[in-house]
Protein backbone atom coordinates (compact mmCIF):
# COMPACT_ATOMS: atom_id res chain seq x y z
CA UNK A 1 0.00 0.00 0.00
CA UNK A 2 1.55 3.28 -1.05
CA UNK A 3 0.26 5.28 1.89
CA UNK A 4 0.14 8.75 0.38
CA UNK A 5 -3.46 10.00 1.23
CA UNK A 6 -4.28 7.10 2.43
CA UNK A 7 -7.24 7.84 5.25
CA UNK A 8 -6.52 5.79 8.47
CA UNK A 9 -8.25 6.15 11.85
CA UNK A 10 -5.94 5.00 15.26
CA UNK A 11 -8.21 4.27 18.24
CA UNK A 12 -6.69 5.22 21.30
CA UNK A 13 -4.59 7.59 19.84
CA UNK A 14 -4.31 10.02 22.61
CA UNK A 15 -1.00 8.36 23.93
CA UNK A 16 1.45 5.51 23.99
CA UNK A 17 1.31 3.13 20.92
CA UNK A 18 -1.96 5.10 19.61
CA UNK A 19 0.16 8.18 19.03
CA UNK A 20 3.35 6.61 18.27
CA UNK A 21 1.43 4.93 15.03
CA UNK A 22 -0.46 7.81 14.33
CA UNK A 23 2.66 9.94 13.79
CA UNK A 24 4.29 6.95 12.26
CA UNK A 25 1.33 7.44 9.82
CA UNK A 26 1.38 11.00 9.47
CA UNK A 27 5.05 11.18 8.59
CA UNK A 28 4.28 8.64 5.37
CA UNK A 29 1.58 11.35 4.40
CA UNK A 30 -0.84 9.61 5.32
CA UNK A 31 -4.52 11.59 6.17
CA UNK A 32 -5.13 10.75 9.97
CA UNK A 33 -7.52 10.57 12.73
CA UNK A 34 -7.15 9.82 16.33
CA UNK A 35 -9.89 8.73 18.64
CA UNK A 36 -10.29 8.72 22.59
CA UNK A 37 -12.37 9.25 25.14
CA UNK A 38 -9.97 12.01 26.53
CA UNK A 39 -10.75 15.18 24.25
CA UNK A 40 -7.67 17.32 25.46
CA UNK A 41 -5.38 14.60 25.84
CA UNK A 42 -6.80 13.82 21.46
CA UNK A 43 -5.69 17.65 21.08
CA UNK A 44 -2.25 17.48 22.75
CA UNK A 45 -1.66 13.97 20.38
CA UNK A 46 -3.21 15.80 17.01
CA UNK A 47 -1.04 18.75 17.55
CA UNK A 48 2.11 16.41 18.55
CA UNK A 49 1.54 14.49 15.32
CA UNK A 50 -0.37 16.49 13.21
CA UNK A 51 -3.43 13.87 13.22
CA UNK A 52 -7.15 15.04 13.44
CA UNK A 53 -8.62 14.75 16.62
CA UNK A 54 -12.16 13.01 17.01
CA UNK A 55 -13.65 12.53 20.42
CA UNK A 56 -14.88 9.30 20.62
CA UNK A 57 -15.51 6.10 22.61
CA UNK A 58 -15.06 2.72 20.93
CA UNK A 59 -17.87 0.87 22.68
CA UNK A 60 -20.47 2.92 21.36
CA UNK A 61 -22.05 2.03 18.16
CA UNK A 62 -23.14 5.42 17.74
CA UNK A 63 -19.37 6.98 18.09
CA UNK A 64 -18.17 4.92 15.11
CA UNK A 65 -21.02 6.03 13.10
CA UNK A 66 -20.13 9.44 14.01
CA UNK A 67 -16.46 8.90 12.70
CA UNK A 68 -17.30 6.82 10.04
CA UNK A 69 -19.69 9.60 8.99
CA UNK A 70 -16.66 12.25 9.31
CA UNK A 71 -13.92 10.15 7.44
CA UNK A 72 -15.96 8.87 4.97
CA UNK A 73 -16.37 5.65 3.01
CA UNK A 74 -13.13 5.88 1.39
CA UNK A 75 -11.55 4.29 4.40
CA UNK A 76 -8.53 2.40 3.71
CA UNK A 77 -6.64 1.66 7.56
CA UNK A 78 -8.34 1.15 10.78
CA UNK A 79 -5.69 0.11 13.63
CA UNK A 80 -7.76 -0.79 16.52
CA UNK A 81 -5.69 0.50 19.31
CA UNK A 82 -7.63 1.60 22.16
CA UNK A 83 -7.38 -0.86 25.01
CA UNK A 84 -7.64 -0.75 28.51
CA UNK A 85 -6.81 -3.60 31.55
CA UNK A 86 -9.04 -3.05 33.76
CA UNK A 87 -8.95 -3.86 37.42
CA UNK A 88 -5.49 -6.44 37.68
CA UNK A 89 -6.92 -8.64 40.05
CA UNK A 90 -8.24 -12.24 40.40
CA UNK A 91 -11.70 -11.98 38.71
CA UNK A 92 -13.21 -12.99 41.98
CA UNK A 93 -12.81 -9.75 43.04
CA UNK A 94 -13.68 -7.94 39.98
CA UNK A 95 -17.07 -5.92 40.27
CA UNK A 96 -19.70 -6.94 36.95
CA UNK A 97 -19.55 -3.61 35.73
CA UNK A 98 -15.35 -3.42 35.46
CA UNK A 99 -15.61 -6.91 33.98
CA UNK A 100 -18.19 -5.28 31.27
CA UNK A 101 -16.11 -2.48 30.27
CA UNK A 102 -12.81 -4.25 30.24
CA UNK A 103 -14.37 -6.89 27.66
CA UNK A 104 -16.51 -3.57 25.86
CA UNK A 105 -12.99 -1.77 25.39
CA UNK A 106 -10.56 -4.30 23.92
CA UNK A 107 -13.01 -6.57 22.30
CA UNK A 108 -16.54 -5.52 21.75
CA UNK A 109 -15.53 -1.96 20.33
CA UNK A 110 -12.85 -3.56 18.01
CA UNK A 111 -15.67 -5.64 16.38
CA UNK A 112 -17.83 -2.67 16.06
CA UNK A 113 -15.53 -0.50 14.53
CA UNK A 114 -14.81 -4.01 11.67
CA UNK A 115 -18.16 -4.47 11.36
CA UNK A 116 -18.31 -1.36 9.94
CA UNK A 117 -14.75 -0.17 8.15
CA UNK A 118 -14.98 -4.07 6.74
CA UNK A 119 -18.00 -3.31 5.18
CA UNK A 120 -16.83 -0.30 3.56
CA UNK A 121 -13.42 -1.67 2.67
CA UNK A 122 -14.74 -4.57 1.15
CA UNK A 123 -17.06 -2.69 -0.91
CA UNK A 124 -13.84 -1.18 -2.49
CA UNK A 125 -11.84 -3.88 -2.87
CA UNK A 126 -8.87 -2.76 -0.67
CA UNK A 127 -8.32 -1.82 2.57
CA UNK A 128 -6.17 -3.05 5.90
CA UNK A 129 -7.54 -3.42 9.22
CA UNK A 130 -4.33 -4.09 12.08
CA UNK A 131 -5.84 -4.58 15.67
CA UNK A 132 -3.24 -4.46 18.64
CA UNK A 133 -3.51 -7.42 20.58
CA UNK A 134 -1.71 -8.24 23.61
CA UNK A 135 1.20 -10.77 24.89
CA UNK A 136 -1.31 -11.36 27.56
CA UNK A 137 -3.45 -13.48 24.76
CA UNK A 138 -0.63 -15.93 24.53
CA UNK A 139 0.02 -17.07 28.03
CA UNK A 140 -1.90 -16.65 31.85
CA UNK A 141 -0.99 -14.77 34.66
CA UNK A 142 -2.90 -14.70 37.91
CA UNK A 143 -5.09 -11.37 38.23
CA UNK A 144 -5.23 -10.93 34.09
CA UNK A 145 -7.52 -13.49 33.16
CA UNK A 146 -10.57 -10.96 32.04
CA UNK A 147 -7.72 -9.16 30.36
CA UNK A 148 -6.46 -11.86 28.73
CA UNK A 149 -9.93 -13.41 27.15
CA UNK A 150 -10.51 -10.15 25.96
CA UNK A 151 -7.33 -9.71 23.90
CA UNK A 152 -7.65 -13.88 23.11
CA UNK A 153 -10.71 -13.35 21.47
CA UNK A 154 -9.35 -10.19 19.86
CA UNK A 155 -6.74 -12.54 18.13
CA UNK A 156 -9.23 -15.14 17.06
CA UNK A 157 -11.87 -12.52 15.82
CA UNK A 158 -8.90 -11.38 13.75
CA UNK A 159 -8.67 -14.51 12.26
CA UNK A 160 -12.10 -15.13 11.29
CA UNK A 161 -12.25 -11.33 9.94
CA UNK A 162 -9.34 -12.15 7.71
CA UNK A 163 -10.97 -15.47 6.23
CA UNK A 164 -14.21 -12.96 5.91
CA UNK A 165 -12.75 -10.17 3.83
CA UNK A 166 -10.08 -11.93 2.29
CA UNK A 167 -11.91 -12.58 -0.74
CA UNK A 168 -12.64 -8.71 -0.77
CA UNK A 169 -9.16 -7.56 -0.91
CA UNK A 170 -8.83 -6.56 2.29
CA UNK A 171 -5.51 -7.50 4.67
CA UNK A 172 -6.27 -7.81 8.09
CA UNK A 173 -3.57 -8.14 10.99
CA UNK A 174 -3.45 -9.08 14.32
CA UNK A 175 -0.67 -7.03 16.01
CA UNK A 176 0.73 -8.93 19.79
CA UNK A 177 2.96 -6.17 21.32
CA UNK A 178 4.31 -6.98 24.95
CA UNK A 179 6.35 -4.54 27.42
CA UNK A 180 6.12 -0.85 26.16
CA UNK A 181 7.33 2.46 27.41
CA UNK A 182 3.26 3.56 27.61
CA UNK A 183 1.00 4.69 30.68
CA UNK A 184 -0.53 0.98 30.86
CA UNK A 185 0.54 0.38 34.54
CA UNK A 186 0.15 3.56 35.38
CA UNK A 187 -3.41 3.60 34.10
CA UNK A 188 -4.06 -0.21 35.24
CA UNK A 189 -2.71 0.39 38.99
CA UNK A 190 0.12 -1.57 38.93
CA UNK A 191 4.23 -1.95 38.65
CA UNK A 192 6.63 -2.96 36.17
CA UNK A 193 8.85 -2.29 33.36
CA UNK A 194 8.13 0.93 32.59
CA UNK A 195 8.72 2.11 35.84
CA UNK A 196 12.79 1.06 35.98
CA UNK A 197 13.92 3.51 33.52
CA UNK A 198 17.06 1.68 32.26
CA UNK A 199 14.78 -1.30 31.78
CA UNK A 200 11.70 0.60 29.89
CA UNK A 201 14.50 2.53 27.34
CA UNK A 202 14.75 -1.17 26.06
CA UNK A 203 11.53 -1.47 25.71
CA UNK A 204 9.19 -0.90 22.69
CA UNK A 205 8.89 2.92 22.08
CA UNK A 206 5.52 3.81 21.12
CA UNK A 207 7.65 5.15 17.23
CA UNK A 208 8.86 1.43 17.45
CA UNK A 209 5.41 -0.34 16.92
CA UNK A 210 4.52 2.77 14.41
CA UNK A 211 7.06 1.83 11.94
CA UNK A 212 6.13 -1.62 12.82
CA UNK A 213 2.44 -1.21 11.24
CA UNK A 214 4.01 1.05 8.57
CA UNK A 215 5.65 -2.26 7.54
CA UNK A 216 2.73 -4.06 7.25
CA UNK A 217 1.23 -1.53 5.54
CA UNK A 218 3.58 -1.42 3.30
CA UNK A 219 3.72 -5.29 2.10
CA UNK A 220 3.00 -5.94 -1.29
CA UNK A 221 -0.60 -5.88 -1.82
CA UNK A 222 -0.40 -9.82 -2.47
CA UNK A 223 1.27 -11.00 0.37
CA UNK A 224 -0.60 -10.80 4.07
CA UNK A 225 0.71 -11.05 7.37
CA UNK A 226 -2.25 -12.32 9.74
CA UNK A 227 -0.30 -12.16 12.85
CA UNK A 228 3.24 -10.71 14.22
CA UNK A 229 4.52 -10.69 17.76
CA UNK A 230 6.53 -8.38 19.28
CA UNK A 231 8.96 -8.85 22.33
CA UNK A 232 11.95 -6.67 23.65
CA UNK A 233 14.51 -9.06 24.25
CA UNK A 234 14.49 -7.68 28.36
CA UNK A 235 11.34 -9.43 28.87
CA UNK A 236 11.88 -13.31 29.99
CA UNK A 237 8.05 -14.60 29.32
CA UNK A 238 7.69 -17.49 32.16
CA UNK A 239 4.30 -18.51 32.12
CA UNK A 240 5.00 -21.58 34.65
CA UNK A 241 5.29 -19.86 37.78
CA UNK A 242 5.58 -21.51 41.17
CA UNK A 243 2.67 -22.86 42.81
CA UNK A 244 1.49 -21.21 45.74
CA UNK A 245 0.88 -23.23 48.63
CA UNK A 246 -2.96 -24.57 48.61
CA UNK A 247 -5.81 -22.59 49.96
CA UNK A 248 -3.54 -19.39 49.82
CA UNK A 249 -3.10 -16.24 46.99
CA UNK A 250 0.47 -15.54 45.73
CA UNK A 251 1.73 -12.63 47.96
CA UNK A 252 2.61 -9.60 44.97
CA UNK A 253 6.43 -10.73 46.07
CA UNK A 254 6.15 -14.29 45.11
CA UNK A 255 4.28 -13.59 42.08
CA UNK A 256 7.35 -11.01 41.02
CA UNK A 257 9.83 -13.34 41.99
CA UNK A 258 7.95 -16.36 39.97
CA UNK A 259 6.60 -14.90 36.84
CA UNK A 260 7.66 -11.67 34.55
CA UNK A 261 4.66 -9.52 34.39
CA UNK A 262 3.19 -8.52 31.00
CA UNK A 263 2.83 -4.93 29.86
CA UNK A 264 0.77 -3.17 27.16
CA UNK A 265 -0.50 -0.23 25.94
Amino acid sequence: MNLVGKKAIVTGGGSGYGKGIAAALVAASAKVWITGRDAAKLEAAARETGATPFAADVSVPADWDRLLAAVGDDLDILVNNAGAGGPIKPVAEQADADIAATVATNLTGVIFGCSRAGRLMAARGSGAIINISSVCALYAWPGWSVYTAAKAGLAKFSHGLYTELRPHGVRVTCLTPSWGRTDFNRAAGISGASEDKDLADKCTDPADLGRIVVQILQTPDYLAIPDITVQPMVQGIEPMYRRAPPHRQMTNDEFENASSQPVRA
